[in-house]
């Protein structure tokens, strides 16, 4: 059985360290790594009328499949294999689902540094409430 790992990623410096830290160590990494792409769709429409909605999710869908296929290149051109997958949805809910849902044995997370813990805290972060909900062992770099 060739284990399946998922790894969320967004439009961020913390995606492409991630990235790089998987390349990195891409040794450790010899099975299906499955990249997730979740477009958070439940802020970013509240303030855009109906009729453009539809050009709105397509033009988001468009942006991140071009984001998602650099990735993708980056990790086969090291003889990873890859699969890509995209959501519609609040990060924070649909990766711990799909991860428990789905039977992924590991997660690769990235974490933003530099925030601060007490912002962590108060708030919350996508990485500190993926961490706490999912079934499967959690990398976090």
């Amino acid at each position: 059985m060739n284990p399946r790992i998922l790894i969320p990623i967004n439009d961020s410096a913390t995606t492409h360290k991630t990235i790089d830290d998987i390349l990195s160590n891409r040794e450790r990494f010899g099975a299906r790594l499955v990249l997730l792409h979740v477009i958070n769709d439940q802020l970013a429409y509240r303030m855009i009328p109906d009729f453009q909605i539809e050009m709105v999710r397509e033009n988001a869908m468009q942006a991140a499949t071009e984001r998602m296929g650099k990735l993708a290149d980056k990790l086969r051109g090291a003889g990873l294999e890859v699969e890509l997958r995209m959501e519609f949805g609040m990060p924070r809910r649909l990766i711990p689902q799909i991860a428990n849902n789905e039977d992924f044995q590991l997660l690769v997370l990235g974490r933003r540094s530099g925030r601060g813990e007490i912002r962590d805290v108060l708030f919350g972060s996508v990485a500190n409430y993926v961490l706490h909900n999912v079934r499967c062992p959690v990398l976090l770099f």
